[in-house]
């Protein structure tokens, strides 16, 4: 007689920024692989990209009415009770219609009425963290549900240690392979094979400090011999698109971020989370500079987490004036630091992240 395999409910909350929504989809993604004929539900804030993204990638979502507290003083904090109030009804009324077996959260305001609900109804609930300080929205969350999965080592610190399990941060599959790249990465963009080249990343939005370091450091990087792809972002498309030259490329986005990394021989990078395991994982010498203006400065602790550990250079945006050409020029003169740096930051990749948050996930099922 064939066995017939339960028919399971996800549903998944996350979002604000990309950080939060493309672990969602990518545990979606593995949960699907597992469980084909799963239904999936996304929940969002209604007025954030998640709900553009979600959809893109195949899934249904909800969006709430919810937005997260400013930190200054603002006449947008005082709607934030009636939004919360909303959120919390509309999230009791999307449980109560979907009925599901699992609610993961990976962190975001929006993850935090739908994950408090679902908890308090006793469903099963997962939530993941990204950063090496966990956020307001998971600490908030961390007593009512019944795993966490963390990123970084010392999460104890933020969650209950018996609920904490260390999986690291999902990260795309296309990265796994950079190193067998380096040839069609070249060709691709059109590089000279004989001179290093240096992958500037800002985000997709973009970085201000990071494009005028690099603006300046122009002649530093052609008096080095040093290629550049520039990738500038979105809002600074117009002031930058014109400064290429035969050695600096400058891109809105890299579409092909596998080949943009197997081309680097240095990278220099914002500290979000996501970046920061990819970086790992693709095993380059790294120069992190992280956004001081981010939540409780994360990014400067995610980026302390690896640098620490001689894993990747670490320069403040307050510093660039005074150090970034003498560590640079010092990096580029050492094959010793570029192989030591490659090889410590390559100890810590998670690459089958994905699979062991799945892996609680799966345990959650059981237990239920």
């Amino acid at each position: 007689m064939k066995n017939l395999q339960r028919t399971y409910k996800f549903i998944i909350s996350g979002g604000g920024t990309g950080g939060h929504i493309y672990p969602a989809v990518a545990i979606a993604n593995e949960l699907k692989v597992r469980y084909p004929d799963a239904a999936f539900l996304f929940v969002g804030a209604q007025d954030r990209m998640e709900m553009e993204k979600v959809p893109q990638a195949g899934y249904a979502i909800e969006g709430l009415w919810i937005s997260g507290l400013q930190r200054k003083l603002s006449l947008k904090n005082l709607a934030f009770p009636l939004k919360l109030v909303s959120s919390l009804l509309k999230s009791k009324a999307i449980l109560k219609k979907f009925k599901p077996d699992v609610a993961i959260g990976t962190g975001g305001y929006a993850s935090a009425p739908l994950l408090r609900v679902a908890s308090k109804q006793n469903v099963p609930c997962l939530i993941q963290e990204q950063n090496s300080h966990a956020g307001i929205t998971n600490k908030w969350l961390a007593g009512n549900v019944k795993k966490i999965c963390v990123a970084y080592e010392g999460m104890e610190r933020f969650f209950p240690s018996e609920k904490v399990v260390l999986t690291g941060n999902p990260v795309r599959q296309d990265l796994l392979d950079v190193t067998t790249k380096r040839a069609e990465a070249i060709q691709f963009f059109n590089l000279k094979a004989n001179k290093k080249t240096l992958l500037v990343l800002g985000g997709s939005l973009g970085a201000k400090k990071i494009n005028e370091l690099i603006e300046k450091s122009l002649p530093f990087f052609e008096g080095k011999e040093v290629q550049v792809i520039w990738q500038c972002g979105k809002y600074y498309e117009a002031e930058y698109s014109g400064k290429g030259s035969d050695s600096v490329q400058v891109h809105t986005f890299l579409n092909r971020m596998d080949l943009a990394y197997a081309a680097a021989d240095f990278i220099i990078s914002r500290a979000g989370a996501l970046s920061v395991s990819e970086l790992c994982l693709v095993g380059k010498p790294v120069l992190f500079i992280p956004s001081p203006n981010v939540a409780e400065d994360h990014q400067t602790k995610n980026a302390m987490a690896i640098s620490e550990k001689n894993a990747a250079l670490l320069l403040k945006e307050s510093e660039l004036e005074s150090r970034f050409e003498t560590e640079f020029s010092a990096l580029l003169a050492s094959e010793e630091q570029q192989k030591t740096l490659s090889e410590n930051i390559k100890k810590l990749a998670r690459p089958n992240a994905t699979k062991a948050i799945v892996a609680e996930i799966e345990k959650l099922l059981k237990s239920n």
